[in-house]
């Protein structure tokens, strides 16, 4: 998801002074502001850091951005008026639910005695957002932290979450294999850089399947090879771009030490040269605290039922909000958009992707709830974390 997020997350930090008791059916308050819902997630197309269109809307009625760069397919009842631009990852739908949820929390302001505050977080999609946000100081003195995205294997109206582990660590990378170019009719002249790059792909897999646990979980995958670009020319050197994940720290590091330690053996053994540069973004494994999850999982299954809330097992794609847990208790969970009939069933990332857009009230109806009853609870003696001085919930 890489996957997974957004140019700018919305969040809502809620200062926990005093609640007055209060039941508000929520569920019921979201539906009824589904058509401006849909009428504001039809409408927020930029990329990562390039958001000054949208950021001119935010002014105006509050809204954060972020879309993939993937030209939208034609067709739609309403598509993206940017060339290039989509929504593939669900980021304006996670943008249209936390405005719902801040519309129905402005419309109870009566009922929550606090400061709520409206921050907006940079680039998911380029892993940098959360790192800047907990740099600035945005989330400083917060007491928990709630996060959630789209998931098109999850039927809508169900939410799935886990206690601990709920997404893996990622680090891209990039290997050069280098040898001495030439003609490809003449190969004994010259020394080849491509069955070298291959050697390297197998012996990779291999660490994952021979030097980590069977009962844990770690990839490598290598998605990009770029070799020559002539069918008669035996390139000087083969470049090999790819991906390393694992559910914990510890295998990351193992992982990425071993693959600096195995290149240059398997390189050598056809008189090549391999280097690997790993790049400066990294995203660690999240992890969801049992207190906060718990108490998510409690409050969700009061409104939609506790038959819509899942189990989930832990997923390899990654996103930044894991280093919220830095500064809070954390909880993230998936929200179902899949509907066949409507035909959102298409993977995250992928230019068929499409949103039930029923899902909008229910998001919303999610964070306003776990907003309002965290406040609650905590001034009923809620122990879900150490820090009682405020609340962010964040999409």
């Amino acid at each position: 998801m890489g996957c997974w997020v957004y140019c700018f997350v919305l969040y809502i930090v809620l200062l926990a002074t005093c609640l007055q008791a209060a039941t508000i059916d929520f569920k019921a308050a979201a539906e009824a502001i589904s058509p401006w819902l849909v009428s504001v997630r039809r409408d927020l197309p930029e990329l990562q850091l390039e958001c000054h269109q949208t950021s001119a809307r935010i002014r105006s009625y509050l809204q954060d951005m972020d879309a993939l760069p993937i030209q939208e397919p034609q067709g739609l009842v309403f598509r993206s008026r940017y060339k290039g631009k989509m929504h593939a990852c669900g980021h304006d739908v996670h943008t249209t639910m936390l405005l719902g949820a801040a519309k129905l929390l402005k419309h109870h302001e009566s009922d929550l005695r606090g400061t709520v505050l409206l921050v907006f977080q940079p680039d998911e999609e380029g892993g940098t957002g959360a790192r800047l946000m907990l740099a600035e100081g945005a989330v400083a003195g917060v007491s928990a932290v709630f996060g959630m995205h789209v998931m098109p294997t999850l039927p809508v109206g169900h939410v799935a979450l886990r206690s601990g582990t709920i997404m893996a660590g990622q680090q891209n990378f990039m290997i050069t294999v280098s040898g001495r170019g030439g003609h490809a009719a003449m190969p004994h002249l010259n020394i080849d850089p491509v069955p070298a790059a291959a050697a390297v792909i197998q012996a990779m897999q291999t660490l994952v399947s021979r030097e980590t646990s069977p009962l844990g979980s770690a990839v490598i995958s290598i998605t990009h090879l770029q070799g020559s670009d002539a069918n008669n020319i035996t390139p000087d050197n083969v470049t090999l771009r790819g991906t390393l994940r694992a559910l914990s720290t510890s295998d990351m590091q193992q992982l990425q030490h071993r693959v600096e330690e195995m290149l240059p053996g398997v390189a050598a053994a056809y008189r090549c040269n391999a280097t690997v540069d790993w790049d400066v973004v990294t995203y660690t494994p999240t992890v969801n605290d049992p207190g906060a999850t718990e108490f998510a999982s409690n409050v969700i299954s009061g409104l939609l039922g506790s038959n819509n809330v899942l189990h989930t097992q832990p997923l390899m794609i990654a996103e930044d909000f894991a280093h919220y847990g830095q500064a809070a208790p954390t909880a993230f969970m998936f929200i179902g958009i899949r509907n066949e009939t409507f035909g959102s069933v298409h993977n995250l990332h992928s230019v068929d992707f499409l949103v039930d857009e029923g899902v909008l009230h229910i998001g919303a109806s999610i964070h306003a709830a776990l907003a309002f009853e965290h406040l609650a609870r905590q001034q009923d003696g809620y122990e879900g974390s150490e820090r009682d001085d405020a609340l962010k919930d964040e999409l």
